[in-house]
């Protein structure tokens, strides 16, 4: 047995051990306090860096629901305005009805007439008002790609209006032969021929290019040849484009338009219409028929989009919490682990403190020596 007093290995040894054990049991107050296992990138740097990437993609998650979700909203506000136009088309259509009968006479339909004309003012400021967040929705201005200004077809007079039905953005170039019947418009990939009827003075056609998603209104005024090379240019709209995902990419955002449902616009196209004849009322009954078929297929459409963000909606939340479940597994305290470690390192800073007292005794032998 050596006996010395000048550096005490022992002690030394059991401090060295107690620091160990202290920090150990430091490390387990903290993450039985906090509730996380890596509560700095010493903890664990692979660890702390894939959750944190993974917290960004549950934030991005989370939102893009919120968005789905206020989508949904969008829709169901434009919906419910497109439910009161329908409601008010029905009653224009009773009231073409009766108009449409000798059973009344002139100043009946005359008041009849005032009626349908208050119901088709009042499709108009409905679709004018009604908005969201700022956003008109149902007048033509949330709509998809739109006609530029500048396109040459506008220089004829004969030609109406021209609408829109999925046609992505470019120049098309019409060819129109003078004295045919036939009118073909080509966006340099797809090139497209279609046949009319000229249209009586009054009266208009419509130039349906289906393919391609452009439809041409012409009316008495327009002569065959008018349109050779002239173009339509279509330009980037201003539809609604919401991201419903965390990534930049195409699939993580959906888009969709909304057309104008203006009485006195182009697809129900009622601005013209009269009940103060019989004859105009018997027209009218067509013309409001074509009218609720339009507010039917624009509400189909919407359903579709609404029934399509409830799936987004439900998937984006899953996605959501299955990684939230990844992101815990990597950074949140196991609390029955973390007890168990936090015990033993109780004990053994008991057990250290303990046996460094003992050690510093030790030398204290030396004493009797002396004796």
């Amino acid at each position: 047995m050596s006996l010395r007093i000048m550096h005490n290995i022992a002690a030394m040894n059991a401090h060295r051990q107690l620091l160990i054990s202290d920090n150990l049991l430091s490390k387990s107050l903290e993450r039985l306090s906090s509730g996380y296992r890596i509560n700095r990138a010493a903890d664990d740097a692979a660890g702390l860096a894939i959750s944190q990437r993974m917290r960004a993609q549950i934030a991005g998650l989370k939102m893009a629901s919120r968005n789905a979700s206020q989508a949904t909203n969008l829709v169901q506000t434009a919906e419910g305005a497109m439910n009161e136009i329908h409601n008010m088309l029905t009653r224009m259509r009773e009231l073409a009805v009766q108009a449409a009968s000798d059973s009344v006479s002139s100043s009946d339909r005359s008041a009849i007439n005032q009626e349908f004309t208050q119901l088709r003012q009042e499709i108009d400021r409905i679709a004018s008002v009604t908005e969201y967040n700022g956003a008109s929705l149902i007048d033509g201005s949330y709509s998809g790609n739109t006609v530029s200004t500048g396109s040459t077809a506008y220089d004829e007079d004969g030609v109406v209006e021209i609408t829109l039905s999925g046609a992505t953005t470019g120049t098309y170039t019409f060819t129109d032969a003078t004295g045919d019947t036939q009118v073909t418009l080509s966006n340099g990939t797809i090139t497209e021929t279609v046949s009319y009827s000229a249209p009586t003075t009054g009266n208009t056609t419509v130039l349906n290019f289906s393919t391609l998603g452009v439809q041409v209104t012409i009316n008495w005024n327009y002569e065959a040849g008018d349109l050779s090379g002239k173009n339509i240019v279509v330009d980037s709209g201003s539809g609604g484009v919401f991201q419903v995902g965390a990534d930049n990419t195409s699939n993580d955002r959906i888009s969709f338009s909304i057309g104008n449902l203006k009485a006195t616009g182009s697809t129900l196209n009622l601005s013209s219409v009269s009940l103060s004849t019989r004859s105009g009322a018997q027209s009218a009954i067509d013309a409001i028929d074509s009218a609720i078929d339009a507010v039917n297929t624009q509400r189909g459409q919407l359903g579709a989009v609404q029934n399509r963000l409830s799936y987004t909606i439900a998937n984006v939340n899953n996605a959501a919490e299955n990684l939230q479940a990844s992101e815990s597994t990597i950074r949140d305290a196991d609390f029955a682990e973390e007890i168990t470690q936090f015990t033993r390192a109780q004990i053994l800073v008991q057990a250290g403190t303990a046996m460094l007292a003992q050690a510093n005794v030790q030398p204290q032998a030396v004493l009797k020596l002396l004796g």
